[in-house]
């Protein structure tokens, strides 16, 4: 069993059962009870086949530490983290996200959702998951349900409210989405018209990564016939939302959280808005317009919580369609910034289509993997080819209208190159000139 290839920057990820297996799962369960020294961990799992079992290892590793488990059954990953800052408990969330069928994982967090990353605790789970679980289960195993309490807050958090009116197409791609959108949807003055919202762990309609346009044919077509406010689709544990206007267009993640930022400031006027690094300039520009304070982070989520504690920030975004806020314990939730979103077109009179205008003032090349030998050696490279940047996380050269970001995936050796310009010409220029000093490689070549 190799731990070290599934500890990743921010979870626990690998293909079932060759990486992470039942055995792996309830090592990490031990691990992560003993680090936590808590009286009670809360449990979900995603739609997956590979999860059940996942998650009854995982609990009995808890167990054979003597802490008990608080099982919470099949639930996206944002309820787990309700869960834990309503009870104040560390939880865990079997799930992979939007990987393929294939894989599975485990996403952690201490009490209040607080975040567990290579650099907050993960390093020291892994160590610990070294050891041998003993073979008794001395903590309590118990079932629990979280769905009435996470709805109210949910709709607390949002002012849902002030929804009124609204037509919204939810792709929920057969994930744990439907475990809880239905519910929302019956609180609220807005009609659903579902897609996929049946969880289903073998992904049958198309694989549950809204990042990737093919996975957005469904919805797109569906939002022609119906012509809907607001399109929606979630990742495979619906931390993730993605969204689509009412003319049929997708919105990047920079736009939903400039969108969602001056909504916020309006609400809290002064108050620190978190975004990462690879968020588009218009964002800590409308931040900045709407009297708020940008405050700019590496990519991931254990680092955008951390700083939304340290600077006391109302909301945050990341590029990727991740979006944080500081009444839901800092946690991420596709589900609320969906909500948000909602109310943000409820107190309008204009589309979407519209409103988003104002947040796009420049044009983005989108998150382009580049496979080389040495991720490390080449972002040295461009240093030396671009005479400097800033090393927040990997590369970013600021050239005045325009700008890079180049960084090193977690997980494989590629480096995932972002860039703005003032229109799509430029942007093609820009890759092209940074690709002109990287030595790719071919897929399966050293």
């Amino acid at each position: 069993m190799n731990l070290d290839a599934i500890f990743k920057a921010y979870d626990v990820r690998g293909v079932v059962p060759a990486e992470l297996d039942e055995e792996a799962a309830h090592r990490i369960g031990y691990a992560f009870a003993r680090f936590t020294a808590a009286d009670r961990i809360v449990l979900g799992r995603d739609a997956r086949t590979s999860s059940p079992a996942l998650a009854v290892a995982l609990g009995d590793g808890i167990r054979a530490a003597g802490v008990g488990v608080s099982d919470l059954g099949m639930i996206t990953t944002d309820m787990v983290y309700f869960a834990s800052g309503y009870f104040d408990l560390p939880g865990a969330m079997i799930t992979a996200s939007h990987n393929p069928k294939g894989y599975n994982g485990i996403k952690l967090c201490l009490a209040g959702a607080a975040p567990v990353g290579a650099d907050s605790g993960l390093a020291e789970v892994r160590l610990l998951a070294a050891d041998d679980p003993p073979s008794d289960l001395v903590g309590v195993h118990r079932s629990d349900e979280v769905l009435d309490a996470y709805v109210d807050h949910m709709l607390n958090a949002a002012g849902a409210t002030s929804i009124a009116g609204l037509r919204v197409a939810v792709d929920g791609g057969n994930g744990v989405a439907g475990v809880a959108i239905p519910s929302i949807f019956g609180r609220i003055d807005a009609d659903l018209i579902g897609l996929y919202l049946d969880p289903d762990g073998t992904f049958p309609n198309h694989h549950p990564d809204p990042l990737r346009p093919e996975n957005l044919v469904d919805l797109t077509a569906l939002m022609a016939r119906e012509r809907p406010d607001l399109g929606v689709a979630f990742d495979g544990d619906a931390d993730r939302a993605f969204f689509i206007d009412d003319a049929g267009d997708p919105l990047s993640g920079s736009t939903v959280t400039a969108m969602l930022a001056k909504w916020f400031l309006a609400e809290d006027t002064g108050a620190s808005i978190v975004h990462n690094l690879i968020c588009s300039k218009a964002v800590p520009e409308a931040i900045t317009a709407a009297g708020g304070t940008p405050v700019r982070t590496r990519v991931g989520h254990s680092y955008i919580k951390q700083v939304m504690k340290d600077t006391g920030a109302v909301f945050g975004g990341e590029h990727s369609g991740h979006y944080y806020f500081r009444d839901n314990y800092r946690a991420d939730s596709g589900i609320l910034a969906t909500l948000v979103l909602m109310r943000i077109l409820s107190e309008s009179e204009s589309p979407l289509s519209e409103l988003r205008r104002d947040f796009e003032p420049y044009a983005q090349s989108g998150e382009i993997n580049l496979v080389v030998a040495d991720t490390a050696d080449e972002i040295d490279r461009v240093e030396a080819a671009f005479k400097g940047g800033d090393r927040l996380d990997g590369l970013t050269v600021d050239l005045g209208d325009r700008w890079f970001n180049v960084r090193p995936s977690n997980t494989e050796p590629v480096l995932r190159l972002n860039v703005e310009a003032p229109d799509p010409k430029a942007v093609e220029k820009l890759v092209a000139m940074v690709r002109s000093h990287i030595q790719e490689v071919e897929l399966g070549s050293s």
